[in-house]
This record gives C-alpha cells, structure tokens and sequence, in this order.
C-alpha cells in the first residue's frame, strides 16, 4: 500500500522568503497559459489574435482566478470558518481555492477583453477554452503535494490506494490525481484536438463547460466531500451540486453552436 509522501510544502526557502508548492504550481499554470495562447495566436492567424493581447487577458484573468478562486472557496465551502477568522481568507498561499469561484472570475476577466476589443464573449471563450486544463492539472498536483483533497476510502487490494498519514491510516483514493488526470490532461487533449479545426462559436466554451463539470462530477465519488453551504453529503457533494449548472449551459451552449444558422 501506498503512503502519501508528506511532502514539505515549502519548495525553495532563500532566508525569509519561502515558495510554496502550492503558489508555484499556480505560477507555472500561469506561464503554460501564456505560453499556449502565443502558439495558438502564431499557428492560427486567420482567427486574428495577437500575442500581445495574452498579455492583457493574462493579467485580468490571474485576478479573476485568486480573487474568485478565494471567495469561492469562502462563501461555498467555509463560511462560519472564515466568518469567525477573517483574516484567514488572505491566506491564499495555505491552499483553500474554489475552482468555480475562480471560474466565476474568470468569466468577468473574459467579458471584460471582450467588451474592451470589440469581440463577443462567446469568441474570448472559445480561444481561451484549451488553454486552461493544463493549469487546472498543475492546481492539482499542488492539492497532491499538500496532501489536501483526499480520496474517500478505498479497497485495500487497490494497487495505488494511498494512505494519508495526515488523516488517518485508512487506504484511500489519491482523488487530486485522477482530477489532474481527468479535468486537467484528459480535458485539455480533448480540447486542443477539437480545437484545432475551426468551430462554430460557442461550441469551444460549451465542450469545456461539459467536460470539465462532467469530469468534475464523476471524481467526486472517489474524493472525500467537502461540506459545503448544503452540508456533508455522501449522495451530492458540494462539488458535484456546483457541477450540474456548468454541465447544463455547456450542453446548451455545444447544441446552439451546432445549429444551422
């Protein structure tokens, strides 16, 4: 059986500066966006980007991720925690990020480049759609390396149960990899291939909106549920409950794209 190796979360300490594991992994989701986006720009000249407009998009979307990521988390997950400690909800470098919060962020930093260069939203979307699996997977190994987000219990003779020594002896499933695995490589291979032909707009935002609130609510069952605003529920996590909407207006979104006009 496996143990989880207890990582020290601190990766590089130069006298009082320290750099967490966690805040690196964002760091590099961060430079594999840019660095993405400038290929496709490159590669896909007829769609009109230039690669100095990642740079812009870039700033306004690391906002929407910390600040939406982090009141996600406050407001869906925590909020007596962090009504009776405010001063925690600054602490981003201790982990505690909602996906759907920095989603919710993430959309307003979208529609904003949109309005500011004369694109429809849907088009921001679309270019922007392959581009963050690969950061959602780093997001995940960071979860991994501090051995937050653990698996439910799981069946001993599994091969790779792991257990988490910060929790208890138990085997469990090592969730945050098969959600690196799944929301993060698996979704962006999907995307990228997809992608690489032209597409009708919408239907780029809607395969992601799918695939990741699809993936999302399948690793749900092997992760241990977070309580939530709902509360702890083995049936409906939190995750899956935030999940459905994203899977819905992406079902919606793909169809309508797909339609004649």
């Amino acid at each position: 059986m496996l143990v989880h190796p207890q990582f020290d979360p601190i990766a590089v300490a130069l006298g009082p500066l320290a750099v967490r594991w966690y805040g690196l992994m964002y760091v590099l989701a961060f430079a594999a966006f840019i660095l993405l986006g400038r290929w496709r720009a490159r590669a896909y000249p007829e769609r009109g980007w230039k690669a100095a407009e990642l740079d812009d998009l870039l700033f306004w979307g690391v906002i929407g991720v910390v600040v939406g990521g982090r009141l996600g988390q406050v407001l869906f997950y925590d909020p007596a925690y962090y009504l009776a400690n405010p001063a925690e909800i600054l602490a981003v470098w201790r982990g505690g990020m909602s996906f759907h919060g920095g989603l919710l962020g993430v959309l307003l930093a979208l529609a904003w480049h949109a309005r500011k260069t004369g694109r429809s939203f849907l088009e921001v979307g679309d270019f922007v759609a392959p581009l963050i699996p690969l950061g959602l997977m780093l997001g995940r190994i960071g979860n991994f390396i501090n051995g937050e987000l653990w698996g439910r219990p799981a069946d001993p003779t599994l091969p790779w149960a792991m257990v988490f020594p910060q929790v208890d002896a138990l085997p469990r499933h090592p969730s945050q990899l098969y959600q690196a695995g799944l929301e993060g490589l698996l979704l962006f291979v999907i995307l990228w291939l997809y992608t690489r032909a032209p597409r009708p707009v919408g239907a780029a935002s809607g395969l992601f909106l799918v695939g990741y609130g699809g993936f999302r609510f399948l690793a749900e069952y092997f992760r241990d549920p977070d309580p939530g605003i709902f509360g702890h529920s083995d049936v409906v996590s939190m995750g899956q409950w935030l999940s459905l909407p994203m899977i819905l207006a992406g079902l919606w979104l793909w169809t309508r794209a797909r339609q004649p006009r």
